[in-house]
Order: structure tokens, then C-alpha cells, then sequence
């Protein structure tokens, strides 16, 4: 039975586009009866189409997935899914954002299977304290602006699920600030004002 190429596709919420991940993986060869997609947060895997997702693929298949984020929201989870999914259904994954997580191009070559193994531990830790980072100074902000007895007219701006490794990949480079807004369909001034909100805990909203 010849191999499948599958795409796993997720959004935080059911408002949320799903065509730029479509797209994407449909130019990286992935036809659209192998697409799976969940509308929810990633925060556990109780998702129905990647549970289907899972249930289908076999041994010496492939799934991509636009970045890393798409597997889980956390280093513990990131790295559970790689494992079942490389290990245990022994089935290759591709992240279109990151070339060396690419288990297809080092199919059967330790060295790069090392490498993407060693590169995924890397950027899931950085990604997961980054994240943490974020909701720490977001914390220790409005707690220092409420004890100078500012009062919050309006809710905070909120922040997708996803802003905390889009936004980690604009630090690093990886992508421009064009990107990352096209990414979290917004404006780029709205990612910049939401960058500032996080960053300096001096700065609130009245």
C-alpha cells in the first residue's frame, strides 16, 4: 500500500481562519481528502480530528503541519506527540516553518534524526519558557499598575493561544513582523501594540 502524506491542521478558535494553513500545506503536496482540522485550543489533545488523524496513519506515512505549535502547547506535550508519532506509529513529520524538523529528509539517517530530535527539544523548551515569561510579566504588570490604583476601563487586549510562539519566532528571526501579524490575522500595528502590552509591564490600557 503506497505511503500517505497527511496534514494536520489547528485554530485556537472557530472564528479563526483556516486558510493560510490550507494553502500551505496543500503546496507542500498534501491532497485535500488527508486534511484534518480542529477548531479549538490546543491545551489538551482531546481533539476529534487529530485523535482520527492518529487512528489512520501507519508506518512510513507522513504528516506535516504549518509549525511546531500545531502538535501542542507545551514542551511535555510537543514532545509526546513527536515521540508517538515518530516511535510508535514510526511515521515521519515535517514542520514547513522549521526545515531541520523534517524526520522524511533524515529517514534512516541517525545523525539527522539525532539532529531534529535534539533541535525539537531545543525550541520546545525555549518556546514553553518564552510563553511563561510572557504571562509572567502580563501578571506582574497589571499587578503593579493596580497597586498604583489604575483602574481598567476596558478588558485587556486578548491573546491568542498562539501569539506566545509567533511571537518567539519574531524574536529569533525566523519570521518578520509582517508575517507574524498575517499569521494571528491581525494588523501589524495591533501585534506591535500587543508586543509593548506584554513587554513593558509600565504600560496599561486605561
Amino acid at each position: 500500500m503506497k505511503n500517505k502524506t497527511c496534514g494536520y491542521i489547528r485554530v485556537s478558535t472557530k472564528d479563526q481562519h483556516i486558510d493560510r494553513q490550507w494553502d500551505a500545506l496543500l503546496k507542500a503536496g498534501v491532497q485535500k481528502e488527508n486534511m484534518y482540522v480542529d477548531k479549538q485550543s490546543g491545551k489538551n489533545f482531546e481533539r476529534p480530528q487529530y485523535k482520527r488523524l492518529m487512528k489512520k496513519i501507519k508506518k512510513g506515512d507522513c504528516i506535516i503541519v504549518t509549525s511546531l505549535d500545531r502538535l501542542g502547547r507545551n514542551y511535555t506535550e510537543i514532545q509526546e506527540q513527536w515521540r508517538v508519532i515518530t516511535k510508535e506509529k514510526q511515521a515521519d513529520i515535517i514542520v514547513l516553518d522549521m526545515s531541520l524538523l523534517n524526520t522524511k529528509v533524515n529517514h534512516g539517517n541517525l545523525m539527522g534524526q539525532f539532529l531534529a530530535d535534539m533541535v525539537l527539544q531545543i525550541l520546545s523548551y525555549v518556546a514553553e519558557t518564552e510563553r511563561n515569561n510572557i504571562r509572567k510579566r502580563q501578571a506582574e504588570g497589571i499587578a503593579a499598575a493596580r497597586s498604583r490604583g489604575v483602574h481598567f476601563g476596558r478588558s485587556a487586549i486578548p491573546v491568542p493561544n498562539e501569539f506566545d510562539h509567533i511571537l518567539y519566532l519574531w524574536h529569533c528571526g525566523a519570521i518578520t513582523s509582517k508575517e507574524a501579524a498575517k499569521r494571528m490575522n491581525m494588523s501589524r500595528s495591533w501585534f506591535y501594540k500587543k508586543r509593548k502590552y506584554l513587554d513593558d509591564d509600565t504600560t496599561m490600557e486605561n
